[in-house]
Protein backbone atom coordinates (compact mmCIF):
# COMPACT_ATOMS: atom_id res chain seq x y z
CA UNK A 1 0.00 0.00 0.00
CA UNK A 2 1.06 3.60 -0.83
CA UNK A 3 0.92 5.62 1.95
CA UNK A 4 1.95 9.44 2.64
CA UNK A 5 3.61 10.08 6.43
CA UNK A 6 2.56 13.88 7.78
CA UNK A 7 5.12 15.12 10.43
CA UNK A 8 5.11 17.72 13.05
CA UNK A 9 7.78 17.99 15.46
CA UNK A 10 7.76 19.81 18.94
CA UNK A 11 11.86 21.28 20.27
CA UNK A 12 12.39 22.03 23.15
CA UNK A 13 15.68 24.29 23.60
CA UNK A 14 17.47 25.25 26.66
CA UNK A 15 17.44 28.98 27.07
CA UNK A 16 20.97 30.19 27.52
CA UNK A 17 20.59 32.09 30.90
CA UNK A 18 23.12 31.59 33.95
CA UNK A 19 20.14 30.76 36.45
CA UNK A 20 16.37 28.93 36.42
CA UNK A 21 13.38 29.88 35.03
CA UNK A 22 11.68 30.28 38.25
CA UNK A 23 14.62 31.41 41.16
CA UNK A 24 18.17 31.62 41.58
CA UNK A 25 19.70 28.32 41.11
CA UNK A 26 22.41 27.35 38.36
CA UNK A 27 21.37 26.14 34.83
CA UNK A 28 25.40 24.49 35.14
CA UNK A 29 25.07 21.30 33.21
CA UNK A 30 27.01 18.40 35.34
CA UNK A 31 26.98 19.52 38.66
CA UNK A 32 26.70 16.61 41.34
CA UNK A 33 23.33 15.50 41.66
CA UNK A 34 20.71 17.36 43.57
CA UNK A 35 23.19 20.11 44.06
CA UNK A 36 21.50 23.07 42.27
CA UNK A 37 18.31 22.76 44.30
CA UNK A 38 16.94 24.83 46.64
CA UNK A 39 12.83 25.25 47.97
CA UNK A 40 11.62 26.96 45.00
CA UNK A 41 12.91 24.52 42.25
CA UNK A 42 12.09 21.69 45.09
CA UNK A 43 8.47 22.63 44.86
CA UNK A 44 8.17 23.19 48.83
CA UNK A 45 5.29 24.49 50.55
CA UNK A 46 4.75 28.25 50.59
CA UNK A 47 7.04 29.39 48.14
CA UNK A 48 6.97 31.64 45.40
CA UNK A 49 8.00 31.64 42.16
CA UNK A 50 9.72 34.97 40.53
CA UNK A 51 9.88 34.91 36.77
CA UNK A 52 13.93 35.47 34.71
CA UNK A 53 13.76 38.66 32.93
CA UNK A 54 17.06 36.93 31.11
CA UNK A 55 15.00 33.92 30.09
CA UNK A 56 12.12 36.15 28.87
CA UNK A 57 14.50 38.53 26.82
CA UNK A 58 15.78 35.54 25.19
CA UNK A 59 12.60 34.04 24.32
CA UNK A 60 11.48 37.34 22.35
CA UNK A 61 14.26 37.11 20.18
CA UNK A 62 13.96 33.37 19.33
CA UNK A 63 10.47 34.10 18.85
CA UNK A 64 10.78 37.17 16.44
CA UNK A 65 13.50 34.96 14.82
CA UNK A 66 11.30 32.49 13.95
CA UNK A 67 8.52 35.30 12.54
CA UNK A 68 6.19 34.79 15.57
CA UNK A 69 3.50 37.18 16.70
CA UNK A 70 4.59 38.33 20.06
CA UNK A 71 1.39 38.32 21.91
CA UNK A 72 1.13 41.10 24.10
CA UNK A 73 0.05 39.89 27.24
CA UNK A 74 1.08 36.20 27.91
CA UNK A 75 0.45 34.17 31.47
CA UNK A 76 1.98 30.84 32.85
CA UNK A 77 -0.20 27.62 33.67
CA UNK A 78 0.22 24.43 35.66
CA UNK A 79 0.11 21.65 33.49
CA UNK A 80 0.02 18.75 36.23
CA UNK A 81 1.09 14.61 35.74
CA UNK A 82 2.53 12.17 38.34
CA UNK A 83 6.27 12.19 37.35
CA UNK A 84 8.86 10.91 40.22
CA UNK A 85 11.23 13.77 38.86
CA UNK A 86 8.52 16.06 39.11
CA UNK A 87 7.94 17.85 42.55
CA UNK A 88 5.53 20.24 42.37
CA UNK A 89 3.29 17.19 40.50
CA UNK A 90 2.92 19.92 37.82
CA UNK A 91 5.00 21.93 35.16
CA UNK A 92 4.59 25.89 35.05
CA UNK A 93 4.21 26.06 31.21
CA UNK A 94 1.98 27.67 29.01
CA UNK A 95 -1.57 26.84 27.23
CA UNK A 96 -4.18 29.06 26.10
CA UNK A 97 -1.98 32.61 25.72
CA UNK A 98 1.66 30.79 24.58
CA UNK A 99 4.34 33.49 24.20
CA UNK A 100 4.46 33.76 20.91
CA UNK A 101 2.38 31.66 17.63
CA UNK A 102 1.94 31.87 14.08
CA UNK A 103 5.60 31.77 12.79
CA UNK A 104 7.67 30.22 10.11
CA UNK A 105 10.83 28.88 9.25
CA UNK A 106 12.27 29.02 5.52
CA UNK A 107 13.87 25.13 5.13
CA UNK A 108 16.20 24.09 1.87
CA UNK A 109 15.55 20.46 1.03
CA UNK A 110 18.48 18.95 -0.62
CA UNK A 111 17.30 16.19 -2.22
CA UNK A 112 14.28 14.01 -2.74
CA UNK A 113 10.88 14.87 -4.64
CA UNK A 114 10.10 17.88 -2.48
CA UNK A 115 14.07 19.63 -3.01
CA UNK A 116 13.89 23.20 -3.12
CA UNK A 117 13.11 25.33 -0.35
CA UNK A 118 9.62 25.03 1.85
CA UNK A 119 8.12 26.78 4.26
CA UNK A 120 7.79 25.02 8.05
CA UNK A 121 4.98 26.99 9.91
CA UNK A 122 5.61 27.23 13.58
CA UNK A 123 2.27 26.77 15.50
CA UNK A 124 3.53 28.25 18.67
CA UNK A 125 7.07 28.70 20.62
CA UNK A 126 6.13 29.30 24.34
CA UNK A 127 7.87 28.91 27.75
CA UNK A 128 7.97 26.83 30.01
CA UNK A 129 9.92 24.62 32.68
CA UNK A 130 12.06 21.49 32.67
CA UNK A 131 11.69 18.74 35.18
CA UNK A 132 14.15 16.56 36.92
CA UNK A 133 16.13 13.38 35.24
CA UNK A 134 15.05 9.83 36.07
CA UNK A 135 18.76 7.71 36.29
CA UNK A 136 18.13 4.02 35.77
CA UNK A 137 21.59 3.52 35.98
CA UNK A 138 23.07 4.24 38.84
CA UNK A 139 22.27 1.52 41.26
CA UNK A 140 20.96 -2.11 40.74
CA UNK A 141 17.05 -2.29 40.38
CA UNK A 142 16.95 0.77 41.29
CA UNK A 143 15.53 4.16 39.67
CA UNK A 144 17.36 7.70 41.61
CA UNK A 145 15.78 10.72 41.07
CA UNK A 146 18.00 14.25 40.31
CA UNK A 147 16.66 17.80 40.70
CA UNK A 148 19.39 19.78 39.32
CA UNK A 149 17.42 20.42 35.78
CA UNK A 150 14.12 21.14 37.69
CA UNK A 151 13.19 25.00 36.93
CA UNK A 152 15.27 25.09 33.56
CA UNK A 153 14.11 27.51 31.37
CA UNK A 154 12.63 25.87 28.08
CA UNK A 155 11.53 27.01 24.70
CA UNK A 156 9.06 24.76 23.42
CA UNK A 157 8.91 25.62 19.27
CA UNK A 158 5.89 23.21 17.57
CA UNK A 159 5.57 23.06 14.27
CA UNK A 160 2.48 22.65 12.37
CA UNK A 161 2.33 19.23 10.27
CA UNK A 162 4.15 20.49 7.39
CA UNK A 163 6.75 17.49 6.88
CA UNK A 164 6.30 14.92 5.11
CA UNK A 165 9.69 12.54 5.07
CA UNK A 166 12.52 11.88 7.45
CA UNK A 167 14.77 13.29 5.38
CA UNK A 168 12.79 17.06 5.31
CA UNK A 169 12.29 16.20 9.35
CA UNK A 170 16.25 16.20 9.40
CA UNK A 171 16.75 19.61 7.31
CA UNK A 172 13.85 21.51 9.24
CA UNK A 173 16.24 20.39 12.66
CA UNK A 174 19.40 21.37 11.05
CA UNK A 175 18.11 24.86 10.00
CA UNK A 176 16.00 25.47 13.51
CA UNK A 177 19.91 24.63 15.12
CA UNK A 178 21.55 27.29 12.87
CA UNK A 179 19.04 29.82 13.50
CA UNK A 180 19.00 28.90 17.25
CA UNK A 181 22.66 29.32 17.47
CA UNK A 182 22.79 32.70 15.41
CA UNK A 183 20.48 33.94 17.48
CA UNK A 184 22.67 33.03 20.74
CA UNK A 185 19.49 32.10 22.68
CA UNK A 186 21.13 28.24 23.29
CA UNK A 187 23.92 26.57 22.82
CA UNK A 188 21.88 23.87 21.17
CA UNK A 189 23.84 20.47 22.50
CA UNK A 190 21.80 17.47 22.34
CA UNK A 191 24.24 15.83 24.77
CA UNK A 192 23.80 17.56 27.22
CA UNK A 193 20.25 18.21 26.81
CA UNK A 194 19.66 21.23 25.45
CA UNK A 195 18.17 20.43 22.42
CA UNK A 196 15.42 18.11 22.71
CA UNK A 197 12.28 17.02 19.92
CA UNK A 198 9.42 15.01 20.56
CA UNK A 199 8.28 14.17 16.81
CA UNK A 200 4.29 12.74 15.42
CA UNK A 201 3.61 11.25 13.02
CA UNK A 202 0.77 9.39 10.92
CA UNK A 203 0.71 7.90 7.83
CA UNK A 204 -2.27 7.90 5.33
CA UNK A 205 -3.48 5.93 2.08
CA UNK A 206 -2.13 8.20 -1.03
CA UNK A 207 -5.03 9.78 -2.61
CA UNK A 208 -6.45 10.27 0.87
CA UNK A 209 -6.93 13.43 2.37
CA UNK A 210 -7.80 13.05 6.16
CA UNK A 211 -5.04 12.45 8.22
CA UNK A 212 -4.22 9.53 10.26
CA UNK A 213 -3.75 8.62 13.72
CA UNK A 214 -0.83 10.43 14.99
CA UNK A 215 1.29 8.72 17.20
CA UNK A 216 4.34 10.77 19.37
CA UNK A 217 7.53 9.70 19.05
CA UNK A 218 9.75 10.27 22.23
CA UNK A 219 13.30 9.95 23.80
CA UNK A 220 15.21 11.34 19.97
CA UNK A 221 18.53 12.35 21.32
CA UNK A 222 20.37 13.05 17.89
CA UNK A 223 19.31 14.67 14.12
CA UNK A 224 20.34 10.65 13.05
CA UNK A 225 18.13 9.58 15.72
CA UNK A 226 15.09 11.66 14.89
CA UNK A 227 15.43 10.00 10.96
CA UNK A 228 15.86 6.52 12.20
CA UNK A 229 13.35 6.56 14.03
CA UNK A 230 10.46 8.30 11.57
CA UNK A 231 11.65 5.63 9.01
CA UNK A 232 10.78 3.00 10.76
CA UNK A 233 7.87 4.80 12.48
CA UNK A 234 6.59 5.20 9.03
CA UNK A 235 7.34 1.50 7.89
CA UNK A 236 5.26 0.19 11.09
CA UNK A 237 2.26 2.35 10.67
CA UNK A 238 1.97 1.60 7.08
CA UNK A 239 2.33 -1.86 7.71
CA UNK A 240 -0.50 -2.06 9.95
CA UNK A 241 -2.57 -0.51 7.77
CA UNK A 242 -1.78 -3.00 5.44
CA UNK A 243 -2.70 -5.75 7.32
CA UNK A 244 -5.77 -3.64 7.92
CA UNK A 245 -5.40 -2.88 11.63
CA UNK A 246 -5.78 0.23 12.97
CA UNK A 247 -3.17 2.58 14.36
CA UNK A 248 -3.16 3.30 18.33
CA UNK A 249 -2.74 7.01 19.60
CA UNK A 250 0.03 6.90 21.74
CA UNK A 251 3.31 7.61 22.48
CA UNK A 252 6.44 5.34 21.80
CA UNK A 253 10.07 5.48 22.78
CA UNK A 254 12.59 5.31 20.48
CA UNK A 255 14.96 2.29 21.53
CA UNK A 256 18.74 3.65 19.25
CA UNK A 257 20.25 0.04 19.95
CA UNK A 258 17.51 -1.38 18.47
CA UNK A 259 16.37 0.66 15.90
CA UNK A 260 12.61 0.42 16.95
CA UNK A 261 10.07 2.13 18.59
CA UNK A 262 7.84 0.82 21.79
CA UNK A 263 4.85 1.45 23.51
CA UNK A 264 4.81 4.25 26.64
CA UNK A 265 1.98 4.96 27.36
CA UNK A 266 -1.52 6.32 25.21
CA UNK A 267 -1.26 9.69 24.42
CA UNK A 268 -2.70 12.39 26.23
CA UNK A 269 -4.88 14.82 25.33
CA UNK A 270 -5.03 18.54 26.54
CA UNK A 271 -7.35 18.28 29.38
CA UNK A 272 -5.78 15.16 30.74
CA UNK A 273 -3.36 17.82 32.00
CA UNK A 274 -5.86 19.88 34.34
CA UNK A 275 -4.26 22.66 32.98
CA UNK A 276 -5.40 26.21 34.80
CA UNK A 277 -3.51 29.44 35.35
CA UNK A 278 -0.60 29.78 37.63
CA UNK A 279 -1.97 31.43 40.54
CA UNK A 280 1.34 32.26 41.73
CA UNK A 281 2.26 34.37 38.80
CA UNK A 282 0.86 37.27 37.18
CA UNK A 283 0.39 37.76 33.65
CA UNK A 284 2.83 39.13 31.85
CA UNK A 285 2.21 42.29 29.64
CA UNK A 286 5.33 42.49 26.75
CA UNK A 287 5.90 45.97 26.01
CA UNK A 288 5.77 47.02 22.36
CA UNK A 289 9.13 48.89 22.78
CA UNK A 290 11.04 45.98 24.41
CA UNK A 291 9.76 43.54 21.08
CA UNK A 292 10.95 46.65 18.79
CA UNK A 293 14.49 46.64 20.46
CA UNK A 294 15.32 43.20 20.22
CA UNK A 295 13.90 43.16 16.47
CA UNK A 296 16.49 45.55 15.65
CA UNK A 297 19.32 43.64 17.56
CA UNK A 298 18.38 40.37 15.42
CA UNK A 299 21.67 39.25 13.57
CA UNK A 300 21.46 37.72 9.91
CA UNK A 301 20.15 34.49 9.66
CA UNK A 302 22.19 31.53 8.73
CA UNK A 303 19.97 31.10 5.48
CA UNK A 304 20.80 34.62 4.42
CA UNK A 305 24.38 34.36 5.54
CA UNK A 306 24.53 31.39 3.36
CA UNK A 307 22.96 33.00 0.29
CA UNK A 308 25.12 36.40 0.68
CA UNK A 309 28.62 33.83 0.99
CA UNK A 310 27.62 32.91 -2.57
CA UNK A 311 26.58 35.78 -3.81
CA UNK A 312 28.98 38.18 -2.29
CA UNK A 313 32.10 36.38 -1.96
CA UNK A 314 31.37 33.93 -5.13
CA UNK A 315 31.60 30.35 -3.07
CA UNK A 316 30.41 27.24 -3.94
CA UNK A 317 26.92 26.90 -2.16
CA UNK A 318 28.37 23.77 -0.53
CA UNK A 319 31.00 25.64 1.12
CA UNK A 320 28.51 28.41 2.08
CA UNK A 321 26.56 25.83 3.99
CA UNK A 322 29.29 24.54 5.94
CA UNK A 323 31.01 28.05 7.19
CA UNK A 324 27.19 29.02 8.46
CA UNK A 325 27.05 25.95 10.90
CA UNK A 326 28.36 27.92 13.52
CA UNK A 327 28.20 31.51 14.20
CA UNK A 328 31.86 31.42 15.03
CA UNK A 329 32.77 29.80 11.81
CA UNK A 330 31.18 32.54 9.75
CA UNK A 331 32.61 35.22 11.69
CA UNK A 332 35.69 34.11 11.51
CA UNK A 333 36.10 33.07 7.66
CA UNK A 334 34.54 36.88 6.66
CA UNK A 335 37.41 38.40 8.66
CA UNK A 336 40.05 36.18 7.51
CA UNK A 337 38.64 36.81 4.35
CA UNK A 338 39.00 40.32 4.85
CA UNK A 339 42.35 40.10 6.26
CA UNK A 340 43.74 38.38 3.14
CA UNK A 341 41.48 39.47 0.40
CA UNK A 342 40.61 35.85 -1.14
CA UNK A 343 37.82 34.61 0.19
CA UNK A 344 38.34 30.99 -1.16
CA UNK A 345 41.26 30.66 0.22
CA UNK A 346 40.02 31.93 3.66
CA UNK A 347 37.00 29.27 3.40
CA UNK A 348 39.76 26.58 2.28
CA UNK A 349 41.98 27.48 5.56
CA UNK A 350 38.61 27.35 7.55
CA UNK A 351 36.77 24.41 6.32
CA UNK A 352 40.26 22.71 6.00
CA UNK A 353 42.78 22.96 8.72
CA UNK A 354 40.64 25.15 11.36
CA UNK A 355 37.55 22.91 11.64
CA UNK A 356 39.80 19.88 11.91
CA UNK A 357 41.55 21.62 14.85
CA UNK A 358 38.39 22.32 16.45
CA UNK A 359 36.53 18.85 16.01
CA UNK A 360 39.51 17.71 18.69
CA UNK A 361 39.18 20.25 20.79
CA UNK A 362 36.97 20.35 24.07
CA UNK A 363 35.72 23.67 23.65
CA UNK A 364 34.96 23.41 19.69
CA UNK A 365 35.87 26.23 17.35
CA UNK A 366 35.63 28.87 19.92
CA UNK A 367 38.71 27.33 21.74
CA UNK A 368 40.96 27.63 19.14
CA UNK A 369 43.42 30.03 20.17
CA UNK A 370 44.62 31.65 17.28
CA UNK A 371 42.98 34.72 15.45
CA UNK A 372 42.02 35.73 11.50
CA UNK A 373 45.13 38.05 11.82
CA UNK A 374 47.53 35.28 13.12
CA UNK A 375 45.65 33.11 10.07
CA UNK A 376 46.23 35.50 7.22
CA UNK A 377 49.87 36.35 8.35
CA UNK A 378 50.78 32.48 8.35
CA UNK A 379 49.08 32.61 4.55
CA UNK A 380 51.11 35.51 3.44
CA UNK A 381 54.06 33.29 4.39
CA UNK A 382 53.21 30.46 2.55
CA UNK A 383 52.64 32.34 -0.66
CA UNK A 384 55.51 34.03 -0.45
CA UNK A 385 57.64 30.94 0.05
CA UNK A 386 58.54 30.68 3.61
CA UNK A 387 57.61 27.45 3.87
CA UNK A 388 55.27 25.18 2.02
CA UNK A 389 51.65 24.16 2.36
CA UNK A 390 52.23 21.12 4.06
CA UNK A 391 54.16 22.94 7.01
CA UNK A 392 51.89 25.67 7.22
CA UNK A 393 49.57 22.64 8.31
CA UNK A 394 52.23 21.80 11.19
CA UNK A 395 52.33 25.47 12.14
CA UNK A 396 48.84 25.55 12.02
CA UNK A 397 47.73 23.13 14.83
CA UNK A 398 50.47 24.51 16.93
CA UNK A 399 49.59 28.07 16.42
CA UNK A 400 45.59 26.97 17.43
CA UNK A 401 46.49 24.96 20.41
CA UNK A 402 48.87 27.73 22.21
CA UNK A 403 48.65 31.15 20.51
CA UNK A 404 51.74 31.22 19.25
CA UNK A 405 52.60 33.23 16.39
CA UNK A 406 53.70 31.57 12.98
CA UNK A 407 57.07 32.69 12.82
CA UNK A 408 57.50 32.13 16.72
CA UNK A 409 56.81 28.19 15.67
CA UNK A 410 58.31 28.13 11.82
CA UNK A 411 61.99 29.30 14.07
CA UNK A 412 61.08 27.08 16.92
CA UNK A 413 60.86 24.11 14.52
CA UNK A 414 63.22 25.29 12.21
CA UNK A 415 60.86 24.58 9.37
CA UNK A 416 61.73 27.59 7.71
CA UNK A 417 61.74 27.28 3.54
CA UNK A 418 65.31 26.99 2.14
CA UNK A 419 65.19 29.43 -1.30
CA UNK A 420 68.57 30.12 -1.59
CA UNK A 421 69.36 29.20 -5.42
CA UNK A 422 73.11 28.04 -4.37
CA UNK A 423 72.04 25.89 -1.71
CA UNK A 424 69.12 24.55 -3.80
CA UNK A 425 71.31 23.55 -7.34
CA UNK A 426 73.86 21.55 -4.72
CA UNK A 427 71.18 19.98 -3.21
CA UNK A 428 69.90 18.99 -7.37
CA UNK A 429 72.90 18.35 -8.12
CA UNK A 430 73.77 15.91 -5.01
CA UNK A 431 70.23 14.13 -5.88
CA UNK A 432 71.40 13.71 -9.48
CA UNK A 433 74.57 12.35 -9.06
CA UNK A 434 73.12 9.37 -6.47
CA UNK A 435 70.25 8.88 -8.72
CA UNK A 436 71.89 8.24 -12.51
CA UNK A 437 68.95 5.69 -13.41
CA UNK A 438 66.25 8.34 -13.19
CA UNK A 439 68.30 10.64 -15.37
CA UNK A 440 68.21 7.48 -17.74
CA UNK A 441 64.83 7.47 -17.40
CA UNK A 442 63.83 11.29 -18.14
CA UNK A 443 66.10 10.71 -20.92
CA UNK A 444 63.68 8.02 -22.40
CA UNK A 445 61.01 9.59 -22.07
CA UNK A 446 59.72 8.40 -18.71
CA UNK A 447 59.74 12.53 -17.30
CA UNK A 448 57.06 12.42 -15.31
CA UNK A 449 58.22 9.40 -13.37
CA UNK A 450 61.68 10.63 -13.54
CA UNK A 451 61.18 13.78 -11.77
CA UNK A 452 58.55 12.54 -9.18
CA UNK A 453 60.90 10.70 -7.60
CA UNK A 454 63.90 13.16 -7.78
CA UNK A 455 61.56 15.64 -6.25
CA UNK A 456 61.16 13.25 -3.37
CA UNK A 457 64.88 12.76 -2.95
CA UNK A 458 65.54 16.35 -2.94
CA UNK A 459 63.15 17.29 -0.36
CA UNK A 460 64.07 14.49 1.90
CA UNK A 461 67.83 15.65 1.62
CA UNK A 462 66.80 18.94 2.65
CA UNK A 463 64.71 17.90 5.80
CA UNK A 464 61.26 18.91 3.68
CA UNK A 465 62.41 22.64 3.81
CA UNK A 466 63.64 23.17 -0.17
CA UNK A 467 61.00 25.28 -1.63
CA UNK A 468 59.49 22.90 -3.81
CA UNK A 469 58.57 25.00 -6.89
CA UNK A 470 62.15 26.48 -7.62
CA UNK A 471 63.64 23.04 -6.68
CA UNK A 472 61.57 21.97 -9.64
CA UNK A 473 62.62 24.44 -12.18
CA UNK A 474 66.52 23.79 -10.95
CA UNK A 475 65.73 20.30 -11.34
CA UNK A 476 63.82 20.63 -14.54
CA UNK A 477 66.49 22.72 -16.36
CA UNK A 478 69.59 20.46 -15.04
CA UNK A 479 67.31 17.56 -16.50
CA UNK A 480 66.92 19.59 -19.60
CA UNK A 481 70.55 20.19 -19.92
CA UNK A 482 71.36 16.45 -19.41
CA UNK A 483 69.30 14.92 -22.27
CA UNK A 484 70.39 17.57 -24.57
CA UNK A 485 73.93 16.83 -23.66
Amino acid sequence: MSVLPTIGLEVHVQLATETKLFCGCPTTFAAPPNTAVCPVCAGFPGVLPVLNRRAVELAIRTALGLGCEILPRTKFDRKNYFYPDLPKDYQISQYDLPFSRNGRLEVDIPHGPGGGTKVVRITRAHVEEDAGKSLHDRRPAETCVDLNRCGVPLMEIVSEPDLESPDEAHAYLAELKRLLLALGVSDCTMEEGSLRCDANVSVRPAGTTALGTKVEVKNLNTFKGVKRALEHEIARQSAALARGERIAQETRLWDEGRGVTAPMRSKEEAHDYRYFPEPDLPALEVPRAWVEEARRALPESPRARRGRFVSAHGLPASDAAVLTEEPAVADFFEALAREIGEAKAAANWVMGEMLARAKDAPGGFRALRVTPAAVGDLHRRVRGGAISANQAKEVLAEMAATGRAAAEVIAARGLAQVSDEATLAGAVASVLAENPGSVADYRAGKGAKAIGFLMGRIMKATGGRANPNRAREILEAELRGRAGA
